[in-house]
């Protein structure tokens, strides 16, 4: 699949385009183009040979021509030709939080600063300060700017994790030879993020596996090659290693490889106490093999129910398995319906309509379309006349789509203050509310915890989004007392949301779990910009997993006449 390539470079080109002060509009296209092919379920090579590009949200005649040609070639004339312009170091500067296009120019034109390494150098040396608008606390920002860029630079997101992962299975699973194959590692156990991928395969004929690894046609490097293992680091620069094992020992295998480190110092030391000897061979008493074929079995021969991947950590999950109390995890067909999602009366790039559909394909009950509040106007924020003529459009579409229920509703802005960016006469119209903070992170913890209490105890808000604003590889998380938030949630019914998109997963796996055991309810959304977002609901599920979390703790798995929502309907 080539869609992350070709997102990636018009996202470049955008960069280019703002560094060189192109029209806005302009710019803007080739962002929501990259937005919209990152997207997509389909494979766009596929697309492009059906000549089916068009049907993609924003692409043109003169996009459609352009992602044509990195299909077939694997680059694009323009972006080469843009790029003589600039030097390249200077789009790797827009990816550090906090530097701008016009930032990164002056940065340029002033003090020759090219790249990451010079800026970093600069900044720490006190060089930029000397600039106009630029200060010592500057210098403090892009230093820790750069340090999300490195972190993110280091990761991988769960859905690229996944979506190489799975693409890469997909072919390996081609082969005739090949007769069990998962992944492993922290991409099994749906960690936020990921560092490289682990494949497992069970075969009689590994060598024939290897060699159709290494030979895959997006291998940039092969970096090991064995009998039985072998890495690869793909042209999206992702390392891969898959490892072959006897089918006798897959399930020992999956189990050793899957981890985490920590449950599986646990399970030796189980198998120790029980005169036994656990590797990723199987389970042996002596030198006879008991245990081996399936994880199910490695784990009935230690006494234990057996465990899923999400749970383990070290978290308590085998006292759990061992006294039959682990908990019976949510499933994402347990979702009845999203209750956070934008559309093209905001910022995002569906239109109402085109969200229902989406939603309708999910067999979903229900579906909010929870537009930004007038104050974020760089998000298209509606104004109250606005909200009158989409209330309107929401109307008709309810009337044409009789199957499922279309909420409306907002996501209003909780200021530096606390207060909502709506007057009470104007949320007390809405099916459902969300707070979120989208401005002043930087206040002290007491202050942005102050925020988020004062939301909740409006009658009007239902549920408090994203919790802590984080963006991985953009933005780290602000800090927030959740003892005292949580608290004030539970008294005042406000709902917490693990928000699905996979640059945010908040809340993250820990603090969803402080909110279950601090009896608050939870929600999972997906915060979607585009129809095709609404598939991301899967990364909400795993993080709700990964924090224990059953059907009956999330308020979106039930009807919507049945969900506990404060002052819902």
């Amino acid at each position: 699949m080539k869609n992350k390539l070709i997102a990636e470079v018009f996202r470049e080109i955008s960069q280019i385009l703002e560094i060189k002060g192109e029209n806005f509009f302009k710019i803007r296209a080739y962002e929501k183009a990259a937005e919209n092919v990152e997207s997509l379920p389909d494979d766009i090579e596929s697309l492009a040979k059906e000549d089916r590009l068009k049907d993609i949200t924003g692409i043109g005649k003169d996009l459609d021509e352009k992602i044509k040609e990195i299909v077939s070639t694997g680059k694009l004339k323009y972006l080469d030709e843009l790029k003589k312009d600039i030097p390249e170091g200077l789009v790797d500067m827009l990816k550090v939080p906090g530097i701008g296009p016009k930032t990164a120019k002056m940065l340029y034109e002033k003090l020759d600063i090219q790249d990451v390494v010079m800026l970093e150098r600069m900044a720490a040396a006190g060089k930029i300060r000397g600039l106009e608008g630029m200060g010592e606390k500057t210098e403090e920002n892009i230093l820790a700017g750069i340090d999300i860029y490195k972190k993110g630079r280091e990761r991988l997101d769960l859905k690229t994790a996944t979506d190489a992962a799975y693409n890469m299975i997909a072919r390996l699973k081609k082969i005739k030879e090949v007769k069990n194959i998962s992944p492993a590692g922290s991409l099994r156990r749906m960690k936020e993020t990921v560092r490289d991928i682990d494949i497992l395969v069970s075969s009689k004929a590994p060598q024939k596996i290897m060699d159709a690894f290494t030979g895959l046609v997006d291998v940039k490097d092969i970096t090991a090659k064995g009998p039985t293992k072998s890495s690869i680091r793909t042209k999206d620069n992702i390392q891969v290693d898959v490892r072959v094992v006897e089918d006798a020992s897959y399930g020992a295998a999956l189990m050793y490889f899957t981890g985490s480190k920590e449950h599986n110092i646990k399970l030796r030391q189980l198998a120790i106490k029980k005169g036994l000897k656990l590797n990723e061979y199987g389970i042996f008493r002596g030198e006879k093999k008991i245990a081996g074929k399936t994880e199910d079995e490695m784990y009935k021969t230690l006494g234990l129910s057996y465990i899923e991947p999400e749970l383990r950590e070290d978290r308590g999950e085998l006292e759990a398995s061992a006294e039959a109390r682990l908990p019976d995890l949510i499933k994402l067909k347990d979702i009845k319906g999203d209750l956070h999602s934008h559309s093209t009366w905001s910022d995002g790039g569906s239109s109402i309509e085109e969200m229902v559909i989406g939603a309708r394909k999910l067999g979903y009950e229900y579906i909010a379309i929870t537009d930004h509040s007038q104050s974020l106007r760089i998000a298209g924020g509606l104004g109250t006349s606005e909200l009158d003529l989409k209330r309107r459009d929401m109307e008709r579409l309810s009337r044409k789509y009789k199957d499922i229920k279309i909420l409306f509703g907002t996501e209003v802005d909780i200021d530096s203050e606390g207060n909502l960016d709506y007057p009470d006469s104007v949320l007390k119209e809405m099916d459902i509310v969300i707070g979120a903070i989208h401005a002043g992170f930087k206040q002290p913890v007491a202050a942005i915890t102050r925020r988020i209490i004062k939301a909740c105890e409006n009658k009007y808000v239902h549920i408090i989004a994203h919790p802590t604003g984080r963006l991985w590889g953009s933005r780290n998380e602000y800090e927030v007392n959740f003892e005292e938030a949580f608290k004030a949630a539970r008294d005042t019914g406000t709902a917490f949301e693990i928000n699905s998109f996979p640059q945010r997963l908040d809340l993250n796996d820990v603090n969803a779990r402080m909110a279950k055991e601090a009896g608050v309810k939870i929600v999972i959304n997906t915060d979607s910009h585009l129809a095709e977002h609404l598939g991301m609901m899967k990364f909400g599920i795993a993080v709700a997993r990964r924090a224990w979390l059953e059907k009956k703790d999330v308020l979106n798995t039930a009807a919507l006449g049945k969900m506990a929502l404060k002052n819902l309907g």
